[in-house]
């Protein structure tokens, strides 16, 4: 019998928190670009919470059992979660934060392609294949329906900033589908976790040396983003995420989490001043409906059978 439950109030409140904190990291990061270049800020919060992970292992008493080969897909993941945010620190250079909270939370939608060809248990149905047409039209509604730039910015930037935002979220669903097809997804969490981040702050620092991307002021608003996407986005907003996943039902938690997108474009607007197009609203609709039907589907027959029963 599976131990996780529905959601209840308490669940109900620590999602509605992470989904906050997941939709203003994008912003934070934004926010402090003109201090703190994003890639540095995502690679120095990685390595940051590498090390209060490590320390969290140690603790525990909890090791990396190299002989299981959970390293082979570490590194894969690693390389990926590097390879996500790299994306991520790019894109946030030409595009709006709204834009890539939205472009990045298409990752479910890689997931289930990914899955779809690898997995039987996970076909797709007709009606998450049509949450997939759906999505992809809401993606180049929002590519192309907008009428203005970023602030700063001209339009060709903001297609480039949404391109590697789309590919951000594509990496993201493609380390998704590595844990879920590997040996990691029987080991810890803190143990993927620590992989992710490792290899992430490896990979991105690296990159941010080589492009030249290490600028820092150290201006209350950096430090203070650094500290809110290392101690709050990067350590504990993860950790409380898989305690939810062990004992909560995944498909109640993942409909939760549309949340997000939302929240990133409200602070988008109210904090950075950015613009809300006709275009993207429509866009952005269109892809979390999708995403909903792709990844909410299996939580709706649910419903409709309980409400059949009822």
């Amino acid at each position: 019998m599976d131990p996780r439950r529905a959601l209840d109030g308490r669940a109900t409140g620590i999602m509605t928190v992470l989904c906050l904190i997941w939709g203003l990291q994008q912003v934070v990061l934004k926010a402090a670009a003109p201090d703190i270049t994003p890639l540095l800020q995502i690679a120095l919060r990685s390595g940051v919470a590498a090390l209060l992970v490590g320390l969290l292992m140690c603790w525990r008493r909890e090791r990396l059992d190299l002989a299981s080969g959970n390293w082979r897909p570490g590194l894969l993941v690693g390389t990926l979660f590097g390879l996500e945010f790299l994306l991520v620190g790019e894109g946030l250079r030409f595009t709006s934060a709204s834009h890539m909270v939205v472009l990045l939370y298409t990752a479910p939608i890689f997931v289930a392609l990914g899955l779809h060809w690898k997995l039987p248990a996970e076909r797709l149905s007709a009606m998450q294949w049509l949450g997939i047409a759906m999505a992809f039209a809401g993606i180049a509604l929002a590519f192309f329906g907008r009428s203005q730039p970023a602030p700063g910015g001209d339009a060709l930037d903001m297609l480039w900033g949404d391109l590697l935002a789309l590919l951000a979220g594509a990496a993201w669903g493609a380390t998704t589908v590595v844990v879920r097809l590997s040996s990691l997804s029987r080991a810890p969490a803190t143990q993927t976790l620590f992989y992710q981040l490792s290899g992430g702050f490896v990979i991105l620092m690296l990159a941010a040396l080589a492009l030249g991307q290490t600028s820092f002021r150290p201006t209350a608003l950096a430090w203070g983003s650094l500290l809110f996407q290392s101690l709050i986005v990067s350590f504990a907003s993860y950790l409380v995420w898989f305690w939810l996943l062990k004992h909560y039902l995944a498909s109640r938690l993942g409909v939760f989490s549309f949340l997000t997108p939302l929240f990133g474009m409200v602070f988008g607007v109210w904090l950075l001043d950015e613009p809300l197009e006709p275009g993207f609203i429509a866009g952005t609709a269109l892809v979390l409906g999708g995403v909903a039907l792709v990844s909410g589907y299996s939580w709706l027959q649910q419903r409709l059978r309980e409400g059949k029963r009822s």
